[in-house]
């Protein structure tokens, strides 16, 4: 497993009516996704938003209804932060039976899409393609208790904060990342490579290829949406790839 790049999964929203940081804390939008939490102005949202003007509409949340591994990062992310989600709710899993007020979509663009044109709309969608939707996202509570908004910087500093938590086998998943400033949802991306290849020379491109990912072509990311890697797990991966033969 070579880690290629990384996203952040945010929570967007359509409020046409509220212009401003909307915050959400990890018991708030855990108990949205719960259906716990079914109108805008309630009370628990409205005391972290002093400053916007909640409308009273219910909240429809927006789900994948095909199997997803951004619903995997979202709902492992849930379960690590709440042990109802944990044991009496969903769960984890790539595709999960979703409670509440809730609307489902294939794939990322077609959660974005649907938030777009949804009144009171709230789903998890990567950043890319919310922000290539032109959606708002919510600035949401981590670990440490402060409220981060998502960036693709944010994501690399995420990454950068948990970098000296990699295990040698470069599988690692966050769930629940530390630093006081970390963005609470991250996931990375893999390449699977073969070890060894009887074809030396389709052995040799093959390195060239995820040799230039993991450099220059880093510099790519945040142009399609991605988070680029931090130069130690960057550096880790090139070690791994060194030894593939």
């Amino acid at each position: 497993l070579i880690p290629a790049t990384a996203g952040i999964i945010v929570l967007a929203y359509h409020l046409p009516d509220v212009s401003g940081e909307l915050r959400l804390s990890r018991e708030v939008y855990t108990d949205i996704f719960l259906g716990k939490i079914r109108h805008w102005n309630d009370e628990r949202i409205t005391q972290l938003n002093p400053d916007l003007k909640m409308p009273r509409l219910n909240i429809v949340t927006i789900t994948r209804s095909d199997s997803s591994g951004t619903t995997w990062a979202f709902t492992n992310h849930l379960s690590a932060i709440s042990p109802e989600w944990k044991e009496k709710g969903p769960g984890v899993g790539k595709k999960v039976d979703w409670p509440g007020n809730s609307m489902s979509s294939r794939y990322n663009e077609g959660v974005a899409a649907k938030i777009k044109f949804s009144w009171g709309s709230i789903g998890y969608v990567e950043y890319g393609i919310a922000k290539r939707a032109g959606l708002a996202m919510a600035t949401i509570e981590n670990k440490a208790g402060q409220y981060v908004r998502p960036t693709n910087e944010i994501g690399t500093t995420t990454l950068a904060n948990t970098s000296p938590q990699m295990p040698a086998n470069l599988r690692m998943f966050l769930p629940d990342p530390g630093g006081r400033d970390s963005y609470p949802i991250v996931t990375y991306t893999w390449l699977l490579l073969y070890k060894s290849h009887s074809d030396k020379a389709k052995a040799m491109k093959v390195k060239q290829f995820v040799n230039w990912g993991l450099t220059e072509g880093q510099k790519f990311a945040a142009e399609y949406g991605y988070t680029a890697l931090p130069e130690p797990i960057a550096a880790a991966a090139l070690k791994a790839l060194a030894a593939m033969q």
